[in-house]
């Protein structure tokens, strides 16, 4: 058995900048233990926005901007990042609430392997739950796991309900 971690956007926005929450930074050491003793495949997303992100969809819609490729709100929270030192891992940047290439990438590496994928990350109720449903669309015979203690939403109550939402889509909450 195969073993993926998916680390969704743990960036410096989500975490403590512009779009950051006291439940954000306080799952961090729960994320950096994860990635430490996980034993597998790691692939990181990174939300991914440009100069013109207030003119875009999202941006009318959320307009703070965010994610800002190569600003200091893009990069990974630095804790994250020296958990990851030590483990090679693939970064996927997305412009996205989810990863459309991310389950392309599983689907050609593991096609004739079994395998499970964990999620932690930010934000739960936007693309934590958009990653996870997409990927349990692409692979609903493989278990597809949430640890809920390594990730957080914009609110206690969206991220409680996001992860009612993916229960009730058999992905797995722990």
């Amino acid at each position: 058995m195969h073993n993926i971690l998916i680390v969704v956007d743990v960036q410096n926005d989500f975490v403590d900048g512009s779009l950051g929450t006291k439940e954000a930074v306080s799952i961090i050491p729960n994320v950096c233990s994860k990635i430490k003793n996980f034993e597998g495949d790691i692939y990181v997303t990174k939300d991914t926005h440009f100069d013109n992100y207030l003119n875009t969809s999202e941006g009318k819609k959320l307009p703070i901007e965010h994610c800002v490729k190569e600003r200091d709100g893009w990069q990974l929270n630095e804790y994250v990042e020296r958990a990851l030192s030590d483990k090679e891992y693939t970064i996927i940047e997305k412009n996205s609430f989810g990863s459309l290439e991310l389950p392309d990438i599983i689907r050609q590496k593991y096609s004739n392997l079994d395998f499970q994928i964990e999620i932690v990350g930010l934000c739960t109720d936007i693309c934590v739950v958009s990653n996870a449903l997409i990927l349990k669309a692409n692979f609903p015979e493989n278990e597809i796991k949430v640890d809920a203690s390594c990730c957080a939403g914009v609110t206690v109550e969206s991220h409680n309900a996001s992860l009612l939402t993916m229960k009730m889509c058999q992905i797995d909450v722990i």
